[in-house]
């Protein structure tokens, strides 16, 4: 019999077959040569049954049936991609082993393992860990599979991650929902995320910008000129500052202390994938999504870079020669300039800024692979172009400076500076050809009323024996600044400390078990919170809105301030990681969550109500077509349900129970959403589903890649999945021809298909 093959992903299916079977005969869902079936899940296959597979009764959202604890979960396949599971069970029947080739990572472990549990597979099985899609990496990796055994703990804590977010998800939302009568959307990460965005909104609104003033100095020795800044408290009157600058102006002065010594700066590490996202969002204002889904398309669909979802910002030691030959390959490229003064001996074991096998567990560092990219559309290039050159920096020197530090001491008055003097450029050469960075320097940043320090590449040098001449002295007036609004980079900064704000590489290091989701779950963190509209974009800023402000402040209120601590949900990210390595127990971790949940329902059990008001919004709800003729009684839908976000209340229910609406025109055919059942309806802006309140968030937006969407195109959506071929516009705003695909069932999330 032959050995069935579970890829994640179509392509991913279709890469592994032309390096292990390349003349499988194609049979469209399956691939099948002479001794492997190769077949793919599409995503995820199989999914944790909703509340109402246990009871009928949880239908209706009411807050007495909380908290819902299941003994052990239920599964159910996913309605839009059943008939793939179906071929899965019926190739299984033909094979006497099967290979788990999803994803090397947590996720992809438990997409398998889903199929594995549904179906009842019971063959035996072998992982496939690989870390980028390449024939000969490919055909390495099947030369050294490994036994499914192995990886019995990655499983647990994937299981364990997965009924952790049911657990809170569920109750937290409909606790939080049916007391309020407005969708509130509660999870185990997104919910202290919001917190992080709620705090730094109350920092900055509490601000109150203080004025002071700084003596700046310009001297001159020997036809040397340099700037200086006086030394002392911070002044808060002008005057004040206008007398020592009156003082010391104009007037010759003398060396206190002169200090010279060698620096040198080594290259950034290596790109890991939140690294990569707030670098793209800095440089490009990219979101952490778009950054992944392009990263992602590099690594399956052009196979130029390794796998992109890492944590890790190093190499073990075998990945050593792999470095060495994707060098080798950017020869001839664009890179080759750069290739060329570049030197392998850089690149060794011995390298700790490199190769450390310790902070290297499930993938190395993002790295470049040895095949040349071919057409890549300008948001890959980008991409593509910031992974190599870091890779690229690693091949060169160090940078090396002379850091000058100087005091000068006029009429008993102290002013520093700072000159950092250029020596070797070393492996700052390889961004030598870019537009200069507008970002600030990684590394500590400066505060408002600390020394500033020149750069330069020209010669520097103070006698400190000799006399020096104050040539003016100038009052700068100068401000606090208030903590800046998060950009998406920086909050994935944030997220990865758990909230602590951590400038040093090694801390950063430290903290990376404990972070708030993993650099994998990051961007659709971000993305939930903007679909439930608990935050919105400003340009980059990221922007609390009520509804995210009135969220956090009824779940602190509710005395279950733990759900919305990074500190918290930190440890329990840190405890899936010790049941990953087999130094914790799934199921002493499982008991504590649903002791919490429990918690969180009671809380909100005993929370005093609250006014509708406060969850208005100025701008207008989307209606149902048709509402003007809404049925007496019929109850009205709550503002912006069909996305889960916006913020206007309706009339609360009796008893606490929120009943699906009447049934209106407009209806345009049956959710798509596993297990829904519910209908979509159009709104005012999109077409969401009536089952809103039972914690649908279906939604199409009817203004999506250029153009208005059509009852017509949303109903072939709804049954099929896709559109015809249409002129729409690409996320650059370039018009193209394409198919309009339903890449997400459960929230309505569109893709382009060219």
């Amino acid at each position: 019999m032959k050995t069935l093959v579970i890829a994640e992903k179509p392509d991913m299916g279709r890469n592994i077959a032309s390096a292990i079977e390349p003349r499988a005969t194609n049979k469209r869902t399956y691939l099948e040569g002479e001794r492997y079936i190769i077949t793919w899940a599409i995503g995820h296959l199989v999914t944790l049954a909703e509340p109402d597979h246990y009871d009928d009764k949880y239908k209706k959202w009411n807050l007495e049936h909380l908290p819902i604890i299941p003994e052990s979960f239920r599964l159910i396949p996913n309605e839009r991609t059943k008939d793939q599971l179906a071929v899965i069970a019926d190739l299984a029947k033909r094979c006497d082993a099967i290979v788990n080739a999803c994803d090397a990572g947590r996720e992809g472990q438990h997409i398998f393992a889903l199929i594995q549990r549904y179906l009842r597979l019971t063959h035996p099985v072998r992982r496939l860990w690989i870390s980028d899609l390449t024939p000969e990496t490919i055909r390495a990796g099947f030369a050294a599979l490994k036994d499914a055994s192995e990886y019995d703990n990655l499983t647990k804590a994937a299981k364990a991650r997965s009924e952790a977010d049911w657990l809170i998800g569920m109750n937290g939302t409909r606790a939080f929902t049916t007391k309020y009568n407005v969708l509130l959307s509660v999870g185990r990460v997104q919910t202290p995320v919001l917190a992080l965005v709620y705090d730094r909104q109350l920092q900055i609104e509490a601000f109150g910008a203080t004025k002071y003033y700084e003596v700046h100095a310009i001297f001159e020795q020997d036809g040397v000129k340099y700037k200086g800044i006086w030394q002392g408290e911070r002044i808060l009157a002008r005057d004040a500052a206008e007398r020592i600058a009156a003082k010391t102006s104009g007037r010759p002065g003398r060396i206190a202390g002169y200090e010279v010594k060698d620096t040198k700066e080594y290259p950034y590490r290596l790109f890991d994938l939140t690294l990569l996202q707030r670098e793209t969002n800095a440089k490009y204002g990219f979101s952490a999504k778009k950054t992944l889904d392009v990263a992602q398309a590099l690594y399956e669909k052009h196979k130029v870079i390794s796998y992109p979802r890492t944590n890790s910002n190093y190499v073990n030691e075998q990945n050593i020669p792999e470095m060495h030959r994707a060098l080798d390959a950017l020869r001839g490229s664009a890179y080759d300039a750069l290739v060329a003064g570049a030197s392998k001996r850089f690149v060794h074991k011995g390298n700790a800024n490199v190769c450390n096998p310790a902070k290297v567990e499930d993938h190395h560092a993002i790295l470049p692979t040895h095949k040349r990219p071919g057409s890549l559309s300008p948001d890959e290039q980008k991409v593509y172009d910031l992974i190599v050159r870091r890779f690229l920096s690693h091949f060169y020197p160090a940078a090396e400076y002379k850091q000058h530090s100087v005091l000068t001491e006029v009429e008993g008055e102290t002013f520093k500076t700072s000159v950092k003097q250029l020596l070797d450029l070393g492996w700052k050469v390889v961004y030598a050809d870019l537009a200069p960075d507008k970002k600030k320097p990684r590394g500590k940043a400066k505060e408002d009323d600390e020394e500033e320090e020149t750069e330069t590449d020209a010669p520097f040098s103070i006698d400190a024996s000799a006399d020096v001449r104050n040539v003016v002295s100038e009052v700068k007036e100068k401000e606090t600044q208030p903590p800046k609004p998060y950009t998406e980079g920086t909050l994935l900064k944030a997220m990865e400390s758990a909230g602590k704000q951590i400038e040093d590489d090694d801390l950063r290091e430290a903290m990376k078990d404990s972070g708030l989701g993993t650099p994998a779950t990051r961007a659709a963190t971000i993305e939930r919170l903007k679909q439930v509209e608990y935050i919105e974009m400003q340009g980059k800023r990221i922007v609390l809105t009520k509804k995210g402000r009135m969220a956090i402040e009824l779940i602190r209120g509710a005395g279950v301030e733990l759900l919305t601590s990074p500190e918290m949900t930190g440890h329990w990210e840190r405890r899936l990681t010790e049941i990953a390595r087999g130094a914790a127990a799934d199921d002493a971790f499982l008991a504590k969550v649903k002791q919490f949940a429990a918690f969180i329902v009671d809380k909100v059990r005993a929370q005093a109500g609250l006014s509708r008001s406060a969850f208005e919004s100025e701008r207008p709800a989307p209606a149902a077509r048709g509402a003007a003729k809404r049925p007496a009684g019929a109850a009205k839908r709550p503002a912006g349900a069909a996305k889960a976000s916006r913020s206007g209340a309706p009339a609360r229910p009796a008893a606490g129970r929120t009943k699906a609406p009447a049934a209106e025109a407009g209806t345009i055919g049956t959710c798509p959403r596993a297990g829904c059942g519910g209908t979509i309806f159009m709104g005012r802006k999109g077409y969401g589903c009536s089952h809103y309140k039972s914690g649908c968030t279906f939604v199409i937006w009817k203004e999506s890649f250029g153009r208005t969407l059509t009852d017509a195109m949303v109903r072939s959506l709804v049954e099929k999945g896709r559109t015809a071929k249409l002129k729409v516009k690409n996320e650059r705003g370039e018009p193209v021809e394409a198919r309009i695909v339903l890449r997400d069932a459960s929230t309505g999330g569109l893709d382009l298909e060219l």
